[in-house]
């Protein structure tokens, strides 16, 4: 079954029109929404995983109708008072009821710089070896499903499903998404950069001969 947000390749939904190149934001609140969503994620209460896994969440008719950042307000305001750093009343009110012990942990603003030139990598060792090498042909797994929590977050998108590709890189081993959104550990595993032709995943390619290179994990892949 699809999913609300896995939208590539999607009929129905308009050409994709190129923003003007450097344009981040396009409402004087857009920096403040960012701003928010950075100092809320220094508190460490959730990952990247959990965030994107929230937006995910959102209610079906809310996500088509929200804005980019109406987006990742909407999951904020779900983070927070899910993990209990607010309640649903202080969200309501606007205001906190008492002073809260996450405060020590608040990002003062000279400290954003590092905290962005620094990231948040991603790579961690495995115990999982890595199956495949550059050159070698793999299948693509045929659903685009977290196969251990149903429903849950993967980044194994719909359109590539069940497609077959080629490695072209091993990008080392990193947090598996599918583990980390829900909380299960990070279960790190190799992750490759596959090549799959457009004419195998879409039905009217513009340009036959094109490839789309997608960061895929040992676990959505099979030996072709």
């Amino acid at each position: 079954m699809s999913r609300v947000h896995d939208m590539g390749g999607r009929f129905g939904d308009g050409p994709v029109i190129p923003e003007e190149e450097g344009v981040m934001f396009h409402a004087d609140w857009h920096p403040r929404a960012l701003a928010v969503t950075l100092a809320c994620g220094s508190l460490g209460l959730w990952n990247i995983d959990v965030s994107r896994h929230a937006r995910e969440s959102l209610a079906p008719m809310d996500y088509a109708r929200f804005s980019y950042y109406e987006k990742w307000m909407a999951a904020l305001a779900d983070l927070l008072v899910d993990t209990g750093a607010l309640s649903a009343d202080e969200l309501a009110q606007g205001k906190a009821s008492s002073d809260s012990p996450l405060a020590a942990k608040r990002l003062e603003p000279g400290a954003v710089a590092a905290v962005l030139a620094k990231g948040g990598p991603a790579d961690r060792p495995s115990t999982v070896p890595a199956r495949f090498a550059p050159g070698d042909t793999v299948e693509i797994r045929a659903f685009a499903e977290n196969v251990t929590v149903p429903g849950g977050h993967t980044r194994l998108p719909e359109y590539a499903a069940g497609a077959k590709g080629t490695i072209l890189r091993l990008h080392g081993s990193h947090v598996l998404p599918d583990s980390s959104a829900h909380r299960l550990g990070e279960a790190a595993e190799p992750l490759y950069a596959v090549a799959v032709r457009a004419v195998d995943i879409w039905a009217h390619p513009e340009h036959p001969q094109d490839e789309v290179i997608l960061d895929l994990w040992d676990s959505y892949l099979a030996p072709g």
